[in-house]
Parts: C-alpha cells; structure tokens; sequence
C-alpha cells in the first residue's frame, strides 16, 4: 500500500469544512437528520389518524412504509437484516391498517406474523399502543400499584432505581395499564386472528424471578384507596414537570405518545391545552429530509453541532471564526441551569450539563457535555463567560462518575442489576443505565486532553481499571450507542490515549491488533447492527466511512499512525465511496435490536476526525 499524499488530505480537509460551511444554521448549529425506527412514523400514523390530523404527512408516511415492506412482508430494523423484525412488522401492519390500508394489501405481512409467533412477540411498548387502540385485548389481571411511585427514594426499593429513560416511558404507560384504556373510534380494528392465548404472559410471569420486588409492589396495592389517587396524581405531576416547551416528554416523541393517552386516561378531554401542544410538539419532529418523511424521536442538534463545532477546530479552523463563534455561542445557550432528576442520586452538585436535543433543558447526558465541552474548550482560555460554562460543565460531569469507576448515559449509579432482569425486552438495555466503554472512553478523551488529567488523578484510575475489567477477550469493547464493538473499542483506545496509557500497554496492543484483523480488503471497515443482538461482532459486507474513521481514529491514536492499516484506511477515506449504503447504514443505537439510528451528520464528523488526526501526527 503506498504511503498516502498529504496534499490529497489536505485537499479532502479543506473540502468538507467548506460543506460544512453552507450547511449551517443562521444560530450557529447544524440541523441534521436524526432517523431511528418506524416506530415514531407508525405512532404517529395511529395517533394523527385517531386524532384526525395531519392527513397530508398521514398519507405521505403511508406511501413510505409501504415502499419500505420486504417481499416476505416484513418490515427490518435495519439494513439487510436476515429474516426482517417482527415487532417492526406487527406495528407496520397495524398502523397501515388503522390508516385505512385494506388487509388484501396486506396478506403477506399477516402470514409472516403468523409464522413468527404472532402479534404476542412482538416488543411490548407495541403492544401498549396496540391495546390503547383497542386493537389487542388488555391483560384482565395485570396491575403495577401506582403507590409505588410514592415510595422515598431512601428506601431500598423505590422508582428512581429505574433509568431516566425508563421512567419517562413508565409513568403514562403505567396509568394506561392500570386504568385498561381504550380510545375505541371508527379507525379501530381487531387483530385477534393475529392473537394467541398467552400474549402477556411475558409481563405477568415477572413475578418468579422477582419476588422480593413484587411482594413489596403487592403490599403497596393493598394500601387504601387515597393513597392510589395520590399515586396518579404524582404521576400526573411528573409528565407535566418534565414537558418541555414545545409539549414533548422529556423531548421524546416515544414518551409523548403515551403521555397523550395517559392524559385522556385521567380525564382530559381532547381540545385541552397539554395534549395539543403535545401533538403540536410531535407533529414538529416530522422531517421532510430524512431519506424521506420521517418522525424523528427527538432532534439531535446539541449533539450534532458539538460534534462539528470540535472536528472543525480539530481540522485546523480557528476558535475566533465567524463559524465556530456562532456554533458555540449556540451550545452556550443550551447548558443546563435548573436542578432535575439527575440530583437524587448526586445531590451535591450544581446543573452544568448539556442534553441532545435543541429543545432539551431538564434531562443532560454525559456524552453531550463532553461533547460541548470539547467544542468549547479553547474558547474557554480566553473568554471569562465560557470558561464559567466550561468549568461547570467539567465538574458536572466528573461528579457523574459511577462507583464502579464508568460513566453512564444519564445519571449516576442507575444499575441494579435485578432490574436490568426482568422478564422484559431490552431491560437491560433501557431499564438500567449502567456504565458503559464508549460513555467511559469519550469522557475520558475529553478529561485526559482537554482537562489535564492523566493517568495518576483519583478519577482516571479508577475509570482505566473499568475498561481493562470490561475489555473483550478478543480485544475489542462492546459499545452501547453506537454499532457496536468498532465503536466501544474506538472510544476505550481513544479515551485510553489521552491520559496517557502507554500504546505498548497489553491492553492496548490487544485492541489495536484486533482492529487490524478485522479491516476490509478495500482498506475499510464495516460492523453490522446484528452485533448488538448476538452480543459478538458481526462482520458486514460493506465498509461504511463512518466506521472506517472510527477504526482509523483508534489506531492513530495509539500511535499507528504509519502503519499499513491506517495508510489503507486513509485512502478510503480519501476516495468518498460512490456506495450510498456506505453513508446510510445506521451506526448509532437506541435500543438493540428495536432502535437503530442514522446520524446525517457522521459521514461529515468522524472522517473529518481521523483525517485532521492524521494531518496532525504525520506532520514532518
């Protein structure tokens, strides 16, 4: 492989910093497609349908699920998935028909439900939207005492063990559950010929392995009835203190569409004020640009213009450019200031993060305020106000630390084990928000570079320890929000580096040497979303850019920058593959197996990354 021309990097650096130019917003951010599963499109068919709304952006979902159906009559999760995803499938097939798509349309996608084990396997937030409908039966026994909510959070069992992101979908499904609701209307179908007897016999079966947890929930269902109305009204609260301006649960869409139910369950009639800003909150998240129409779960511009703002520093723009002043006087804007969930269990610091979403103000994440904090850190040397932010935000986040020594997503120590579990799909993927290699790794990237601390600092060791504990025998990390081993092995080296882990350490040259083994003939790499549901990797048989520049971005990092492998990654890199799977293939996660994302944005940020990496060392 020949060695790559530096004028040709140059060149390709310069190219994409002048894309990323026009693109930008008048308020400094960057507005790129956030595209997750059908779910949100499919919520919002049944939802806008029932509400009689929207009939334009119904009918052009419409169109678009229907193009996307497979032969078999499936519907995937993803890209070239083998056999298509039930659950996407059963929730396809249900919103096409309660849109009005006669089932003669639909024949093939009843038989491949049939032959997969029915609407009864399918993931149980579908089933929730289902029964609101009245489309699938409730389950006639099935409770979760609403005075659960009310338990202190000092006691050993109580609902704040559960993960934010849990939480804001429980609350209005709980009340749904509780309360057997049912929004039956002239769009309202059966789907019991789609049935079997033990639908819910998943949730009713969770006693067994939890006693000690349903016994203290059963207790609670005896309490008097007051207590209960109290339970609800606690409920009630939570939604609305957590809405956002724009009507959305937590920004959410997911949330939001049950929290539009959980409010006509308790009451509210239709026209009420919350529930139209909640569809019009909703109805604001449909982009026109996203491969097509799409519901996007959530916007995802903090993190999109972060990313950006800090590649481009990386590539050699100056903090004092119109644009990266614009961006980051933006993310300024966005830093948290009020006091929310994350508290309970860190009570003794101030609000410094940052969330996702540009709506977002009352529900940060770790990986947004590293990723801020990069973007505004040489900003922060010279400018009083952002140095403030940054030094906020920097003790936010090293507050946030679990107590095994990893960062999580949200907040601190949401990782009992039991409840990551329970008999439920993706419990312990959402039910619990555990440390992770690629939260753990990028905030140590940011600490270890940006903040100075190496690998003797109280904090950094005790993280080092947690992803030499967790590293793969094979040498790779399993990463959470991103597919999947590529990307957590990405993060731990990248993270790694930076405080100053030797690159002849042995559990870097067992990461580096498993990259190199699972590189692309055309110099690239590509990982399949399969990874996340089989727990190893799962080789795919294209290379993305995404990936490659992840793969690329590791090596360099731990100092094999003139290797073969990055001389032939780079080169990919170089030549912009012609192939479009190659930029549309999902590389980030929401749920395994259910939610997989397509970041608009990656294909600028991460070869921009690798690339001005590489500038940067190969510098003679």
């Amino acid at each position: 492989m020949s060695q790559v021309n530096k004028h040709d990097v140059k060149k390709a650096i310069e190219k994409r910093t002048r894309r990323l130019e026009a693109l930008q917003q008048p308020d400094g951010s960057w507005r790129m497609c956030f595209e997750g599963a059908i779910l949100t499109d499919c919520f919002y068919l049944i939802t806008f349908t029932s509400f009689e709304k929207e009939h334009a952006t119904v009918e052009k979902l419409k169109v678009k699920l229907l193009a996307r159906q497979r032969d078999d009559g499936s519907w995937s999760a993803y890209p070239g998935e083998r056999n298509g995803s039930l659950s996407a499938t059963v929730l396809a097939y249900a919103a096409l028909r309660f849109a009005g798509v006669p089932a003669a349309v639909l024949r093939t996608s009843e038989r491949y439900i049939s032959s997969n084990g029915g609407i009864n396997k399918a993931h149980f937030m579908i089933r929730f939207m289902l029964a609101v409908h009245g489309m699938v039966p409730w389950p006639p026994f099935l409770k979760f005492p609403m005075t659960a909510l009310l338990v202190p959070t000092t006691f050993p069992i109580n609902f704040f063990q559960f993960s934010s992101y849990a939480r804001i979908h429980f609350v209005p499904m709980l009340i749904l559950l509780n309360k057997k609701f049912k929004r039956i209307s002239k769009h309202s179908i059966q789907l019991d010929h789609l049935l079997y007897e033990d639908e819910w016999d998943d949730l009713e079966d969770m006693r067994a392995p939890f006693r000690t947890v349903t016994e203290e929930w059963s207790r609670l269902a005896r309490l008097p009835a007051r207590l209960h109305r109290a339970g609800y009204a606690y409920a009630e609260r939570y939604m609305q203190e957590r809405t956002e301006s724009d009507g959305t649960l937590y920004s959410y869409a997911s949330a939001t569409f049950f929290m539009i139910y959980a409010y006509l369950a308790l009451g509210y009639e239709e026209n009420n004020l919350k529930i139209q800003q909640a569809l019009k909150g909703i109805h604001g998240l449909v982009n026109e640009n996203c491969n097509g129409i799409h519901v996007e779960n959530s916007t995802s511009t903090v993190w999109d213009t972060a990313l950006l703002s800090y590649a481009l520093q990386q590539a050699g723009i100056s903090v004092k450019q119109p644009m990266i002043q614009s961006a980051n006087h933006y993310l300024l804007q966005r830093q948290h200031t009020q006091k929310a969930d994350w508290q309970i269990h860190q009570s003794g610091i101030e609000p410094g993060g940052w969330g996702f979403s540009d709506i977002n103000t009352n529900h940060p994440d770790n990986d947004d305020t590293a990723a801020v904090l990069r973007a505004l850190t040489r900003q922060a040397r010279d400018e009083l106000t952002t140095k403030r932010a940054w030094k906020k935000g920097t003790d936010y986040l090293l507050a946030m630390q679990n107590k095994d020594g990893g960062w999580a997503a949200f907040e601190k120590d949401t990782n009992w084990w039991v409840l990551g579990k329970l008999p439920i799909e993706n419990a312990e993927d959402a039910a619990i928000d555990p440390s992770t290699a690629d939260l753990t790794g990028r905030v140590m990237e940011f600490l270890g570079t940006y903040a100075s601390l190496k690998k003797d600092h109280a904090s950094i060791k005790k993280a080092v320890r947690w992803l030499s504990k967790h590293q793969q025998l094979n040498g790779s990390w399993y990463g959470r929000w991103g597919v999947c081993y590529l990307y957590g092995t990405w993060a731990a080296l990248t993270g790694l580096a930076a405080v100053g882990v030797d690159p002849t350490a042995k559990t870097v040259k067992r990461a580096v040497n498993w990259l190199k083994a699972v590189q692309h003939e055309d110099g690239g790499w590509g990982e399949s979303c399969r990874s996340a549901e089989v727990g190893t990797y799962v080789d795919l048989s294209i290379s993305t850019v995404v990936q490659t520049a992840w793969a690329v971005d590791a090596l360099i990092a731990s100092g094999e920058q003139d290797s073969e492998e990055v001389q032939h990654g780079v080169h990919f890199l170089l030549s912009e593959p012609k192939l479009q799977a190659s930029i549309d293939y999902p590389t980030g996660i929401g749920l395994p197996g259910q939610f997989y994302i397509r970041y608009e944005s990656y294909p600028y940020i991460f070869p921009l990354l690798a690339l001005s990496h590489y500038q940067i060392k190969t510098k003679s």
